[in-house]
């Protein structure tokens, strides 16, 4: 029997809970500063897949993949643009054969982040930044993703060609998060001006299938941006990756505040405002996954 979409296991009623941070967890594992997290799938796999083992161990129902700077222009910096294919193949693998492990109900979100070139300067053309998502999701979809979480964006027009390039070129159900900043003003806004409500709308328009927030904040913002998205998508399901807290640099190392317990405290909050999935982003652990699961199911 195929496995149900994550969208269909939303509208059932569910809350579900996602996964925590990868990059810290890699830097815990011996990860060095200027290295390519994303050639771990190929060269250190047991390490990697441990990660999303780690998580479903937690609670998780669904997990991402070692592939946030995945598409040929991340990648180019580190002289991999060639094999793009193989490691995004590699690493959406991984994180399925844990799924598996887990039981064959959980899913893979694999984990498509900016390109960090922009459209608005010319430096790169609508095109070009499709041409490279697709190469990137197709790779993810060969390597058992079943949804895309196209995450970190600040730009509509370029979540949009990513949205399109899985849509076209995949099965895969499309995810969209964006990360805002709370302005002097109070509202909140991408570092390209977006606001929630106007992410939302275009997300919408271009087709993806789950909405949401991630990175930036702790989860008490986070209620206040998904009280926004809600309004202007009524039905569509809305997933929040939050930090664990606002960073604080200590002794010039950046550390996030808040304890599994904290985040945990602030899961019906989430839930009431209109989260349906919920995870965590940087400085979040299966300490904290644990928690907010032991949170939505009491």
């Amino acid at each position: 029997m195929a496995k149900q979409k994550i969208v269909d296991a939303v509208k059932s009623g569910k809350v579900l809970i996602s996964d925590g941070a990868w990059g810290t967890f890699l830097q815990k594992k011996g990860l060095k500063p200027g290295e390519c997290p994303e050639l771990w799938a190929v060269d250190r796999p047991a390490d990697v897949k441990a990660i999303a083992q780690a998580y479903f161990a937690a609670g998780a129902d669904m997990v991402e993949s070692d592939t946030f700077g995945g598409t040929s222009f991340k990648l180019e910096h580190f002289g991999l643009k060639d094999r793009v294919a193989e490691i995004n193949k590699a690493a959406a693998k991984l994180s399925a054969e844990a799924a598996a492990e887990a039981g064959g109900t959980k899913w893979v979100i694999a984990s498509v982040g900016p390109t960090g070139k922009m459209l608005v300067t010319e430096e790169v053309t609508e095109e070009e930044l499709y041409d490279a998502f697709k190469t990137q999701v197709v790779a993810l979809a060969k390597g058992g993703a079943d949804a895309i979480c196209i995450e970190t964006m600040s730009d509509v027009e370029e979540a949009a060609l990513a949205v399109k390039a899985v849509k076209e070129n995949t099965s895969c159900e499309a995810i969209v998060t964006f990360t805002f900043e709370r302005t002097v003003n109070g509202d909140y806004r991408t570092m390209m001006g977006v606001s929630p409500e106007q992410a939302a709308e275009a997300m919408l328009e271009a087709g993806a299938d789950i909405i949401g927030t991630n990175c930036g904040n702790g989860i008490e913002r986070m209620i206040e941006i998904v009280k926004v998205m809600r309004k202007v998508a009524p039905k569509t399901p809305i997933l929040v990756h939050a930090n664990a807290g606002l960073p604080k640099n200590v002794n010039g190392v950046d550390t996030f505040p808040e304890t599994p317990e904290m985040m945990a405290a602030q899961v019906h909050g989430l839930v009431a405002a209109g989260a349906n999935i919920i995870g965590g982003c940087c400085g979040t652990t299966p300490a904290h996954i644990k928690a907010m699961k032991e949170a939505v199911t009491a």
